[in-house]
């Protein structure tokens, strides 16, 4: 998790530094393509901000009212960011935008705008590749998609998405720029405006589905599941493992939940030891697994197909 908080609070740095250089840019040349920039880079800070909070709130202990604990707090917090980079960021863009494309403007001290989007696409590019290098650490070799979908920690992947809209913005708003001035067709900045905006809308709709997904309880990744299952059917007196459930509280706090047939000849004692054993060794083998409940019952009547109990 300090990995994550070191990406966020670059992140932070970056979104804050290039937020006030934009606005005086916008206000200074009246650029809506700048402006939008500006309320991107706005939003980002928050959503930084937003993030932080997330971490703190799920890094604390449970509680009597939340007994297993406060990490599903992030994936709220993150799914909250992709609500405010539609809601905010995209909707406010595309209206300026369009507001600016019915009543074109030229812009003044275009050499300003230019010098700043430079300036952002230095600090924004800084953040990206310290994003993309903690992402490419924990995705090992997979493909981008599917270690978005496998990753348990929104919090890489959400500044990764962030920063790779805030580029594709800063082109579209340069290019919107120049050629404006350079077609002397004020209107184009308008349509940049638009164009960030949809970028912004993309960008949050792939963050909401990854982040709801986390948040409705996501299960541990297939192979941890495998050898969870391994460990409790390996172990002597275990007849068969009924059903194994999983579930993600957070990056690092993964709840199992195992039904198993012990043999029917084994006394309680030896099941008592042996759910202890199986225990320890899922933990050693998988730190971040942090509660275990095992339930005792026969294959028949845990999928309800023994003769009820008279």
């Amino acid at each position: 998790m300090a990995h994550s908080r070191t990406v966020i609070f670059a992140a932070l740095a970056g979104n804050t530094a290039i937020a006030i250089t934009k606005f005086a840019a916008a206000l200074f040349t009246g650029s809506s393509a700048m402006m939008s920039e500006a309320i991107h880079s706005v939003v980002d800070t928050g959503n930084q901000l937003l993030l932080l909070n997330g971490l703190r709130r799920a890094a604390k202990a449970p509680t009597e009212r939340h007994p297993l604990g406060y990490g599903l707090q992030l994936y709220f917090y993150t799914f909250v960011v992709s609500v405010l980079i539609f809601g905010v960021g995209a909707v406010v863009s595309v209206l300026h935008g369009i507001e600016r494309i019915r009543n074109p403007e030229p812009i003044e001290n275009a050499w300003v705008n230019y010098l700043v989007l430079a300036f952002g696409v230095i600090f924004e590019g800084a953040v990206w590749i310290v994003a993309l290098k903690s992402f490419n650490e924990e995705r090992a070799g997979r493909g981008w998609v599917a270690a978005v979908k496998s990753s348990k920690d929104p919090t890489v992947f959400t500044v990764l998405f962030e920063d790779t809209a805030a580029l594709l913005g800063l082109l579209v708003a340069l290019l919107g720029v120049f050629f404006s001035q350079t077609l002397n067709m004020p209107v184009l900045d308008g349509v940049a405006s638009v164009g960030v905006g949809l970028i912004l809308g993309v960008t949050a709709f792939f963050l909401a589905a990854e982040s709801q997904s986390l948040l409705t309880g996501e299960a541990a990744a297939p192979h941890t599941r495998t050898e969870i299952k391994a460990i409790a059917g390996a172990q002597p007196g275990v007849a068969r493992v009924n059903e194994l459930l999983t579930m993600h509280f957070g990056p690092c706090d993964i709840l199992v939940a195992l039904s198993l047939d012990f043999d029917d000849a084994m006394p309680a004692g030896e099941v008592e030891r042996t759910v202890t054993r199986i225990e320890r060794a899922i933990k050693a083998a998988h730190p971040d697994v942090t509660r275990i409940f095992i339930e005792a019952q026969s294959f028949e009547g845990h999928w309800g197909r023994a003769e009820p109990v008279k």
